[in-house]
């Protein structure tokens, strides 16, 4: 705990515990140790994540799932208790759709990266859960017999200007694709492709979830209400979350 607490590890304490519990040698205690003091993120030293409840697997490479998103998945559950089909794009690994499969009970689950790494650890999230992983740029990966019938459509999309990811707490700027945070000039570049094809996908009464910035929201509401959506901004003030969402018309106006 001394050398975590040296290294600046704010919760030294909790993360010891952790290592400790997951080393099976002190070869690989002194590993793990190393790796946390040189600068690794504590969920990548351990392997997995602590998601909604779950324990989420995480590689190198990989988006780590914050708790902020656990706001969306309560969101996504409130809005559509009795969705069966759920997508999650952006999936990165795979911890949105895990989580809200494993609420929902028996939905058919699919999830979709554009990075090979995060497909590979998504499937190993969502595979008890019965759920499919897709490789592609977030609607090309979806099989199209899903247009119209989507639930959920949970989208955590990269909302970081481009010109401030170099600004990121160093475990996120040095151990996360940059391709996961990066969101263009004003970080809403793929948030508005999601919302502008998102209304052909949703079934009736379904809806699209994102996580996006305080400062973002308006703009993001914006682009949600452009594409047809009857759209709210929902914010945790515990998690400083900000989860904007859209409803498909079609189908009412469910609990918006």
């Amino acid at each position: 705990m001394s050398v975590l607490r040296a290294a600046g590890c704010v919760f030294a304490e909790d993360e010891a515990r952790l290592i400790l519990a997951a080393a099976g040698t002190p070869d690989e205690l002194a590993a793990m140790v190393d790796r946390r003091v040189t600068g690794l993120p504590l969920e990548l030293v351990l392997g997995w994540a602590e998601f909604s409840g779950l324990r989420i697997t995480v590689e190198p490479g990989v988006f780590v799932p914050r708790r902020r998103t656990e706001f969306l998945v309560e969101q996504a559950l409130a809005h559509a208790p009795d969705a069966s089909v759920v997508v999650d794009l952006c999936c990165g690994s795979g911890a949105v759709g895990a989580a809200v499969a494993a609420a929902l009970g028996r939905v058919e689950l699919h999830s979709a990266d554009i990075d090979p790494a995060a497909v590979r650890c998504a499937r190993r999230n969502v595979g008890p859960f019965g759920g499919q992983v897709h490789a592609g740029d977030l609607f090309e990966a979806l099989p199209g017999r899903l247009r119209g019938r989507v639930g959920i459509l949970a989208a955590n999309v990269p909302y970081v200007p481009s010109d401030e990811v170099g600004l990121l707490p160093a475990e996120a700027r040095d151990h996360e694709p940059r391709v996961a945070l990066d969101g263009g000039p004003d970080g809403l570049d793929v948030l508005r492709r999601v919302a502008d094809e998102a209304p052909r996908w949703l079934a009736p009464g379904g809806c699209l979830l994102v996580e996006t910035s305080e400062r973002q929201a308006p703009t993001a509401l914006d682009a949600f209400t452009r594409s047809g959506l009857s759209a709210r901004l929902n914010v945790s003030e515990e998690l400083y979350a900000h989860v904007v969402v859209g409803l498909n018309p079609a189908g009412g106006q469910g609990m918006l």
